[in-house]
């Protein structure tokens, strides 16, 4: 008897800041809730500015792609590629940089890899089995932006607004909304979608038949 695991499958989930990312991502896991499931998010992978004051942390732009460190997300999204633990990194949004505590993760059959920029990046698209966008309204992404931010990051609504003008609108219209192009699946209206959401878990369980492990008996 011969027995064989295939790679995990890693699904890509972006859009622009608030459109309903985590919201998508989730209902996904709830629906595939029979199978060991992961929501990796960009967002742990800012930068360390630990040796950056903070008046200059609060000057970095958060929206653009050299914000993130892409080359421990890889090197890590590999190692769980090859059903490797690893120490995922975790950012303090109230102190503008990462913190020294990181979180154990263990390996899943599905990675769902969520954040504004995860399509932009060829190596990243590189390892996903599905890739979607979800595509909402840029006067809803500000109010909820606007609400989340102030409740619970510690923003003033000034600092809210300015931000949004200055980097989060300009770097969405120069890089997120470009990587729309390279979607799979494009989801309006965001975790409201439940028809969307149904077809993309449907996709993904096709994938899983395909994917989990399978047995050959010797003769």
């Amino acid at each position: 008897m011969t027995i064989m695991k295939k790679r995990p499958v890693i699904i890509g989930v972006t859009g622009g800041s608030s459109s309903g990312k985590t919201t998508v991502s989730r209902a996904i896991l709830e629906r595939l809730s029979g199978h060991s499931i992961a929501i990796i998010q960009q967002d742990s992978y800012y930068r360390d500015q630990a040796e950056l004051s903070m008046a200059a942390r609060k000057q970095v732009n958060y929206d653009h792609p050299d914000a993130f460190d892409d080359d421990l997300l890889i090197e890590q999204l590999q190692d769980l590629l090859h059903y490797q633990a690893i120490k995922k990194p975790v950012y303090d949004y109230t102190q503008f940089t990462r913190s020294t505590q990181t979180i154990c993760q263990q390996p899943t059959d599905v990675i769902i890899l969520e954040g504004i920029l995860t399509l932009n990046e060829p190596r990243l698209r590189d390892l996903m089995d599905i890739k979607a966008f979800v595509d909402t309204d840029d006067d809803i992404r500000l109010i909820r932006r606007i609400e989340r931010d102030t409740k619970e990051r510690g923003r003033t609504l000034e600092m809210v607004i300015q931000q949004y003008l200055t980097t989060v609108r300009p770097m969405y219209q120069q890089f997120v909304e470009p990587s729309k192009r390279y979607a799979d699946i494009i989801i309006p209206r965001g975790g409201k979608n439940v028809v969307a959401i149904d077809l993309l878990t449907t996709k993904i369980q096709a994938i899983l038949a395909k994917t989990t492990t399978s047995v050959a008996t010797d003769r």
